[in-house]
């Protein structure tokens, strides 16, 4: 194995424990700033850590895996970037810079005009489709879009919930993941690729040709995927990442189950509170829909629907978050 293959795993590794923190950290339900206060860290560097200003270090992952109760899965992650990096010490080679997080482009900046999600159950698999209406209000051409995908079905026993990902892992088959933008289908590529968390770049472009998204430009992106009941748990977290204009979920689930929804919110300065305003509930053919939006959707604020079948009870509490 050459010095280069050796720094590229480092890298690799940082990027895994990075991406480890972001998602345990989202399950839980916590901003940066009260994740990195609940640690004894500086404000900012949980943000540092998890965009690869800073390389992890012991104390950090000894930290945080107590601190979000992870069932040893940032502990390994840590692990597994001391043993790439101990491959690495005999060769002495400069290990690669750290890319610099620029999501999309050097003088880009989006901001999501309009932000749809439908959840559909039929009993058995749940699937969601978001719609958002995205404008560039930067300087360069946007040519990709960062999604993620996430679950824990167990949130409160995290090594059986990671146990069960191991052995029934999320699949690209499965999620069966599909894109569309102007009508045409957006290529897509895997960033992070974990059993129980996805980070995806859908781009704007595909076989046919490029349709990047220009400066002052809106327009919508689509996107779908799939997930079976085992999986996929009572709660579905939007996560408001980018200056968001209005935030709307619909949930729709088979009527004879007698669904009840409620919800919680989030913000960076204030722990979970009902949603502000309740759910409405609709019949479609033998659906009950649950509808409910918010015009002042706050940047970093998460808002979680949460639901129970009052016809089919369930003796464990099965949780997954999905954006």
């Amino acid at each position: 194995m050459d010095a280069r293959h050796d720094a590229q795993t480092v890298e690799q590794a940082a990027e895994d424990f990075a991406a480890e923190i972001a998602r345990w950290r989202e399950v839980r339900g916590l901003p940066k700033r009260q994740l990195a206060s609940r640690m004894g860290f500086d404000p900012s560097y949980v943000s540092h850590i998890e965009s690869g200003r800073h390389k992890p270090t012991e104390d950090f992952a000894r930290r945080s895996e107590e601190t979000l109760s992870a069932g040893k899965a940032i502990w390994k992650r840590w692990l597994d970037y001391e043993t790439a990096k101990a491959r690495t010490a005999p060769t002495a080679a400069v290990p690669a810079p750290r890319r610099t997080e620029q999501p999309y482009a050097t003088g880009s900046a989006i901001v999501v005009e309009h932000d749809a999600a439908r959840l559909d159950y039929d009993g058995h698999r749940y699937r969601l489709t978001m719609r958002r209406l995205l404008r560039n209000s930067g300087t360069e051409p946007i040519t990709r879009y960062l999604i993620r995908i996430s679950v824990d079905r167990y949130p409160d026993e995290p090594e059986r919930s990671n146990a069960h990902y191991r052995k029934h892992p999320l699949t690209w088959d499965e999620l069966n993941l599909t894109a569309t933008c102007r009508g045409e289908a957006m290529r897509w590529h895997a960033k992070h690729d974990r059993d129980a968390f996805k980070e995806v770049w859908l781009r704007f472009d595909n076989g046919e040709g490029r349709f990047p998204l220009y400066p002052g430009e809106s327009v919508w992106i689509e996107y779908t995927y799939a997930v079976g009941a085992e999986k996929w748990g009572r709660w579905f977290q939007r996560a408001v990442r980018l200056p968001t204009e209005h935030l709307a979920v619909e949930l729709a689930f088979p009527a004879q189950l007698d669904p009840a929804v409620w919800g919680t919110e989030t913000s960076m300065t204030a722990e979970a509170a009902p949603l502000r305003t309740a759910p409405v509930q609709r019949e479609e053919n033998g659906m009950r829909v649950f509808s409910w939006s918010t015009t002042t959707p706050a940047l970093h604020a998460r808002y979680r629907p949460e639901w129970r079948f009052r016809a089919r009870p369930e003796r464990e509490t099965t949780k997954g978050e999905f954006r």
